[in-house]
């Protein structure tokens, strides 16, 4: 039942529970993506993909079952399901290789851009409007990128770091993405998206994998089975928290994810974030606040600010 129709204490205690359950797929997804970072010193990205989204697969049955079984997989546009995998799969591929080459934080630091490109995607895609205030806050959120770009250094190297690239790109594919989620909730099932999602990720990368590809040993195999775990069930959490809580109320507590960058990395890699990104990144925090504000007072449907959405092939 949607906490927007409870009254009282019931309503609290639900949107409560929608904040739980939001907050621990967040940490679930942190989790996943530094397990993923562990491994990319022994897997190519086209492998780590693979196992993410196949072994993912296991949770979303129980989101299928209490979706209405294979009744809910039936879909009216095929071609834009496979057309948001393939998007999705870039977004995999390029946060992975970000994973691989930078610190957790910093990739994350980028990523919270998504809602940037959001907004700046839903005029053309989605013929929305977006009004001054908004624009001005998508210009103010791409300063804030620039910033952790590195402005300051005169190395060209230093300022468009590979990397850091590779998130940008990551993080516009999620962006694209969840453009078109919004437009295919119209006539799709949240079970459907990430089903299909899955299958094309999975055909895709299991045939790129083959040309590098390194026999598991070990616990190897537990951390790639746990990639998928962790993430398919923190889609199942994710689901949940948005069908009983509002967005606007959830979507905050996303950036939490960068608590969990922060204290995995220093943890793991003893890996800090500079000022460069501590500061560009309170700027496009700012600015994703800002932009999901004026969508709510809107009353168009918000556009999360988190880095997340339920995407199988491979979540921020």
């Amino acid at each position: 039942m949607s906490a927007t129709k409870l009254a009282g204490p019931a309503a609290g205690s639900v949107v409560l529970r929608g904040i739980g359950l939001y907050t621990l797929a967040v940490f679930l997804l942190s989790l996943m993506d530094a397990v993923v970072k562990w491994l990319t010193d022994d897997f190519g990205t086209a492998q780590l993909v693979f196992f993410r989204s196949l072994f993912g697969l296991l949770p979303l049955m129980v989101l299928i079952a209490r979706s209405g079984g294979l009744s809910a997989l039936a879909t009216r546009r095929p071609g834009a399901q496979m057309l948001r995998g393939l998007i999705g799969m870039g977004a995999a591929f390029f946060f992975y290789y970000a994973f691989s080459v930078m610190p957790l934080a910093d990739a994350y630091a980028i990523a919270f851009a998504a809602p940037i490109f959001i907004t700046a995607l839903s005029v053309p895609l989605l013929g929305e409007s977006v009004g001054v205030r908004r624009w001005s806050a998508v210009g103010v959120g791409f300063l804030g990128v620039i910033v952790m770009l590195r402005p300051g250094t005169t190395d060209l190297a230093g300022f468009l770091s590979i990397g850091a690239l590779a998130a940008l790109a990551g993080t516009f594919c999620y962006a694209l993405s969840t453009a078109l989620i919004r437009k295919l909730t119209r006539t799709e099932t949240n079970a459907s998206l990430i089903f299909y999602s899955a299958i094309v990720v999975i055909a895709i990368s299991g045939v790129m994998m083959t040309f590098d590809f390194r026999t598991p040993t070990g616990w190897q195999w537990v951390l790639l089975v746990a990639t998928g775990l962790l993430g398919g069930t923190a889609t199942l959490a994710l689901t949940e928290a948005f069908r009983i809580a509002p967005v606007a109320i959830l979507a905050p507590f996303e950036y939490t994810a960068m608590v969990w960058a922060v204290l995995l990395g220093f943890w793991l890699w003893g890996d800090l974030p500079d000022l460069w990104i501590i500061a560009g990144s309170l700027i496009v925090v700012g600015s994703g606040l800002y932009i999901l504000h004026r969508e709510t007072r809107n009353r168009v449907p918000p556009s999360s600010p988190s880095a997340r959405v339920p995407e199988p092939a491979g979540e921020l």
